[in-house]
């Protein structure tokens, strides 16, 4: 837009030649001495075009310091053009219905009221235009800005809608200005964290809540269509967006509009808190189904579980994007089982091979993970039922065992207690500690290479592993692994103070013990610095 472009309207109603045309900057600030001068010359020209439409050629000026470089003037124009449109917006000043081309209808017979109104209406479409591209301004201050103003058009859009209602009663939203902004947000090419979180505030209205889940679901369509591969950042900017959304609990909470009503239909599906959970459901559903980069994987299995799965109208069409997370394996498979857990226990879920699966994850880097305390904390769930074979127990038990062995303190202190509280709960796996009648083993016949729990022979084997951890360097670890010496008491030991346990907390708590008054470090005294004459030392050594 440049102060040149569009049709000139000095033509426009109000008599003749309908007054002066205000002259124009020619797209800068030249003549305004600085900001307050810039602040002041714009005003002038708001006032001008709200008094007369006879002025109405000064909004090509306005709209041209919008594509100034500096980021004072932006800002002023910025603020000029929110005043001037949404005052317009207000007094119905914007052509209403199905926009025609401006040449189409200038230079037709109509009304010159109608010949106005559409063409501020095409002014007031690039200044909407504008504001969508300042949205990527190297500036924060003028994108927070772009995007307040936007929303403050959107508002006023839904309370003076410039569309027609097709029956009486309809509900009206400015579904493709909404778009632009959301559009904006969801950029390929840089990131929008600052202006998502500034987002966010517009998101505690329920309509607006309700619209940004239709018009992200489009935005992530539009922008993975065709394209053999899409940027990370692109990804990263929909999820914050999408994992900002969050539904209510109740139905009857859904009161809190940004688009004023005088009343509310219930003929609308934005009332009601079925239709959001149908939107919630097909935003993340369409985001799910492409391949998504590893990280923004995991980010979505952290909150799977509490975020998403409780407000869909379905989650057992989660099965399929979850199932394949868990067969990735690693850290995103531990992730995963948060989720399968919810869909198991409380949607009837049939995974097959489960445990199998569940036990190819315990490896040695489990212990290190960053997620280790959430992975045990569902092993304990999964293996907490009475009804599972003794063969299947015992293999994660032996499993276990095994990778204590070279696990860190911090980890045994909770693995230690955990094993025990698998043999209470199955008493027929006890004869991994203590078999009367066994046979004497030259091997252990467990197989810890073997991926099916019921062929790795653990019930024949025996945990020996923690007889050896009895000799442990650390005193709670060889106390936690003495436990099982004595008969183990019926109720369980909690392993929840123990799943974030870390080695700083362990050294901190050594520190603070009081050990003995004295310590003997040295059973024979030393005499002199290379030791005593008959010492091997003092014999090849001396001192010059």
């Amino acid at each position: 837009m440049t102060a040149g472009a569009g049709r000139d309207v000095s033509g426009a109603p109000g008599g003749g030649a309908a007054g002066p045309v205000c002259p124009a900057w020619g797209g800068g600030m030249e003549g305004a001495d600085g900001p307050g001068g810039a602040r002041r010359a714009l005003g002038r020209l708001v006032e001008a075009v709200l008094a007369s439409r006879g002025e109405a050629n000064a909004v090509f000026d306005i709209l041209a310091v919008l594509q100034s470089e500096d980021q004072e003037e932006i800002q002023e124009a910025v603020h000029a053009c929110s005043r001037l449109f949404g005052a317009l917006l207000a007094r119905g000043e914007l052509f209403v219905g199905q926009l025609p081309s401006e040449e189409m209808v200038l230079t037709g017979s109509r009304g010159a009221t109608r010949k106005y109104k559409v063409w501020m209406r095409h002014r007031y479409q690039s200044c909407c235009n504008r504001l969508g591209e300042l949205l990527a301004h190297p500036s924060f201050q003028v994108k927070e800005l772009a995007l307040s103003t936007l929303m403050k058009f959107v508002q006023l859009e839904g309370e003076h809608p410039l569309e027609k209602p097709k029956w009486e009663g309809n509900y009206l939203f400015p579904h493709q200005l909404f778009r632009l902004v959301v559009g904006g947000l969801l950029s390929p090419e840089e990131d929008r964290s600052l202006l998502l979180s500034q987002f966010r505030e517009y998101l505690e209205h329920d309509d607006i809540r309700y619209h940004t889940m239709q018009a992200a679901s489009d935005t992530v369509a539009r922008a993975t269509d065709g394209r053999p591969e899409v940027p990370l950042t692109f990804w990263n900017n929909a999820f914050m967006l999408l994992s900002s959304v969050s539904l209510p609990r109740q139905e009857s909470t859904l009161s809190s509009f940004y688009v004023k009503h005088t009343e509310l239909s219930d003929k609308w599906k934005v009332v009601h808190l079925k239709e959001h959970r149908k939107a919630f459901q097909q935003m993340w559903l369409r985001f799910l189904k492409h391949q998504l980069p590893l990280r923004v994987c995991k980010k979505v299995l952290v909150i799977m579980h509490d975020s998403i799965l409780p407000h869909l109208a379905q989650p057992s069409l989660m099965i399929d994007f979850l199932t394949r997370a868990y067969d990735i394996g690693g850290a995103v498979s531990l992730l995963a089982l948060n989720g399968l857990f919810i869909l198991i226990h409380k949607h009837n879920l049939e995974y097959p091979d489960f445990y199998r699966k569940l036990y190819g994850l315990l490896n040695p880097s489990v212990f290190h993970v960053k997620y280790r305390a959430r992975f045990f904390h569902l092993a304990d769930l999964f293996l907490s039922s009475s009804h599972l074979p003794a063969y299947l127990v015992a293999a994660f038990a032996k499993r276990l065992a095994r990778l204590a062995l070279t696990a860190p303190p911090e980890a045994l202190l909770m693995v230690l207690p955990f094993i025990c509280n698998l043999l209470r709960r199955h008493p027929a796996c006890r004869v991994l500690m203590h078999r009367p009648r066994g046979p004497e083993l030259d091997a252990d016949p467990y197989d810890p290479a073997e991926e099916d729990p019921a062929q790795s022979r653990a019930l024949e084997s025996s945990l020996w592993e923690l007889q050896a951890l009895q000799q442990h360097y650390h005193p709670e670890v060889s106390k936690a692994a003495s436990a099982v010496n004595q008969t183990l008491s019926v109720p369980e030991v909690s392993i929840a103070p123990l799943l974030e346990v870390t080695a700083f907390e362990i050294f901190e708590r050594d520190l603070k013990k009081k050990g003995p008054g004295s310590v003997p470090l040295e059973f024979i005294p030393a005499r002199g610095l290379l030791g005593r004459r008959e010492d091997l030392c003092a014999q090849h050594f001396t001192l010059s």
